[in-house]
């Protein structure tokens, strides 16, 4: 490899290098990006067509895994190559896409393509922040449109330690797990994407992680801007879509028709009918002036900028929203409980037109879900689920599977509710929950955390405290930088709005941050009042939740499986198991319909339909590992008679010898004198030797025979 720039940051505890190398001359732009021993590959292209026909701008950000990174070979006997990039994946490339899109022209129509390829994983190293700021690197070096440079950083708190970029056992022990991007306008940070998971940490904890990183962010930002004036590449010119002469002919058909449309709409939700009335029109009228020059396509782009432009002029000088709500308003919120007679837990949750149902269905450990992935090995034992039809949004379209929208909000929803869940030795269950988006108007993901909740408590999830989630929104004028921020957005605030602040938590404080914008970014003035904002809407929402259902259900579902755990002694995990899986397949036989889950720790789960069943398999493996002590009486069954004796079951699974001379006090030839196969005797232990064979005493247990044979 030849290098040839290298470009040191000093982050954290380990210094984080940039390369650029002579290994990816075709791409626009590309480096690599070191820390330790984890090495991620960053590619940035540009096509060289643009796509005026599209309403929206086509940029792909991938993260690929690569096995041989971590020195792995996965996959079946029969696929050994890597396919489906996993959730991980998915989610590290989705973030990174929320950091770099805002940053790109409005109306950039050239498709981009930004690559991320993990290319080594040294297990302490994370590569999602390594891949965000090559992504910046490579996208500001190059002759792409991108007003970067911009800063990552993850920032955790562990035993009460304020730790930088720290690595997977940190974040394991944290309270606090928060990822900003960041890009520095007139020497202020301003933050343009979070992603967080937390344990109930308060709205000041979270401000002081963002005020600490600051210095951080800066120096990742100047370091860039420095590479950029040493070996940056001019950047293309782009022209905006709308020709002059057009947009002036737009305008003067439109007049105040657009204004009056929006303005003058009835209150309530979906209400920007007339405004698409409006722009059928226009296109119909540019197309019959100027036949075949396909004129009437790019109205959209317009019409687009104007709609906004109306909308954020009415939210900031009058306060009034779309629907006819001030920035403060919540929508009407109700939810109901237990709507489906079958389901294990079920909860709607209402929020205006936005509706969620949340279905979930309780397992034994043995439906956990298998991870097998670059940085993730191991089992998963709370699943959320997200689907978004087309009905919900009243539109048609195909389904061929989750889409990494749907993806992202499941986890997003499932990191929300992750801390509330009981430990796996008070609850053993595998927990499913599915959230179908019935009616959408903004904030989905938000309204399936309320959902999910619900469902939670109505399944008898022992939860440690009831989750709720809102989504903030923000209007701001560039050129006056006047801005309102919006409580509970819906779908036109969203999709005209500047930013899209997702705030999910307890009464006692945050577990879930997740926001994007599509401006530069917001400065801590307006990101302290979206969550300001949050608490207040979120405490609402937690009061209709619990007036609905004040807690967990006492009970679970009938329909739900019974599952008894204990621990046992690992040592004795084998004798449980038996000879190639003897023991556990016999007592799964006669205990029909169970499912036995023997963890390492020597965690016993018993899973089964039928309480019978399970109790009768508990029994009978505690049975096997219980140590007997010299002097216990028990009540055991003859099951194999010899001329020297009998071999008496005491407990299932374990058996002692009466020798012939301790059934009674006077001589016999033969036990068969004295008992039968099956029959019940009191005997005692009288001892056990070194290999574990316990000696029996009928007599010293006060056997008297029921009549000799």
């Amino acid at each position: 490899m030849a290098v040839k720039e290298t470009f040191e940051i000093k982050v954290g505890a380990k210094p984080i290098t940039i390369k650029t190398t002579n290994w990816t001359e075709q791409a626009s732009g590309s480096c690599l990006v070191e820390c330790g021993e984890t090495v991620v590959m960053v590619t940035a292209v540009l096509s060289p067509f643009s796509r005026p026909d599209i309403d929206y701008f086509p940029l792909t950000v991938e993260y690929e895994e690569r096995f041989y990174a971590a020195g792995k070979i996965f996959g079946s006997r029969f696929m050994k190559r890597e396919s489906r990039p996993t959730e991980e994946a998915i989610l590290t490339a989705r973030m990174i896409d929320r950091a770099i899109r805002p940053l790109f022209p409005k109306d950039f129509k050239k498709e981009v393509q930004v690559i991320v390829t993990c290319l080594s994983w040294d297990g302490e190293n994370d590569p999602d922040i390594l891949g965000m700021i090559g992504a910046s690197f490579a996208l500001a070096t190059s002759n792409i449109p991108w007003n970067g440079p911009l800063g990552a950083i993850r920032v955790t708190k562990t035993n009460g330690e304020w730790i930088f970029n720290s690595n997977y056992a940190q974040r394991k022990e944290s309270t606090m797990d928060l990822t900003l991007a960041a890009l520095e306008r007139d020497g202020e940070i301003l933050v343009n994407m979070i992603e967080m998971g937390a344990k109930e940490v308060s709205e000041d904890d979270v401000m002081t992680a963002t005020k600490m990183a600051e210095g951080q962010l800066k120096i990742i930002i100047e370091a860039q801007e420095k590479a950029v004036k040493k070996i940056g590449k001019a950047k293309d010119e782009f022209n905006p879509a709308v020709e002059l002469d057009i947009e002036n002919e737009i305008k003067e058909w439109l007049g105040d028709k657009l204004e009056k449309a929006i303005s003058n709409a009835p209150k309530g939700e979906k209400n920007l009918g007339a405004a698409e009335i409006l722009k059928q029109e226009l296109m119909k009228y540019l197309a019959e002036k100027h036949p075949g020059e396909g004129k009437e396509k790019q109205v959209l782009a317009f019409f687009e900028k104007e709609i906004e432009r109306v909308i954020i002029k009415n939210i900031i000088e009058k306060d009034y929203r779309p629907d006819g709500r001030n920035s403060k308003e919540i929508r009407p919120l109700s939810c109901e409980v237990a709507v489906l007679p079958r389901a294990h837990g079920s909860g709607v949750f209402f929020r205006g037109l936005t509706r969620v149902l949340s279905i979930l269905t309780l397992g034994g450990p043995g439906d956990q879900q298998i991870l097998e992935g670059m940085e993730i090995v191991g089992k998963k034992r709370f699943l959320h689920h997200y689907n978004f039809p087309p009905f919900s949004s009243g539109e048609t379209a195909p389904m061929r599977g989750p889409k990494r929208r749907e993806i992202g909000h499941g986890a997003l929803v499932e990191k929300a509710l992750l801390p509330m869940l009981p430990e796996v030795e008070k609850f053993p269950y595998t927990i499913r929950i599915v959230s179908e988006v019935v009616s959408s108007n903004g904030s989905t993901s938000q309204a399936s955390v309320c959902a999910a909740c619900i469902a939670l408590m109505d399944a008898g999830v022992p939860i440690k405290e009831p989750v709720a989630g809102i989504s903030v929104g923000l209007a701001k004028d560039e050129v006056t930088k006047k801005y309102k921020v919006l409580t509970d957005i819906q779908g036109p605030e969203d999709h005209y709005g500047d930013m899209d602040f997702k705030v999910a938590g307890t009464r006692n404080g945050i577990t879930a941050i997740q926001m994007d914008v599509k401006i530069d970014g917001i400065d801590k003035k307006i990101m302290e009042e979206a969550m300001e904002r949050a608490k207040d809407a979120r405490l609402k929402i937690l009061d209709i939740i619990k007036k609905e259902i004040p807690e967990p259900r006492k009970e679970l579902s009938p329909y739900a499986p019974k599952i008894a755990s204990f621990m046992i002694n690992p040592s004795k995990i084998g004798e449980v198991v038996g000879p190639k899986g003897s023991v556990i397949n016999k007592i799964i036989e006669e205990c029909g319909g169970i499912a036995i889950d023997i963890e390492d720790s020597g965690l016993v789960c018993v899973t089964g339909q039928d309480q019978v069943n399970v109790d009768k398999a508990v029994a009978w493996i505690k049975g096997i590992v219980r140590e007997v002590e010299v002097g216990e009486v028990f009540q055991g069954k003859v099951v194999k008679i010899m001329d020297f004796g009998a071999f008496v079951e005491i407990l299932p699974g374990t058996d002692g010898l009466v020798h012939i001379s301790k059934f009674v006090k006077e001589h016999i030839k033969s036990a068969f004198e004295v008992v039968k196969e099956g029959e019940t005797i009191p005997v005692k232990v009288m001892s056990v030797d070194d290999l574990g064979r316990i000696n029996l005493s009928a007599i010293d247990a006060g056997f008297k025979p029921k009549a000799k044979n």
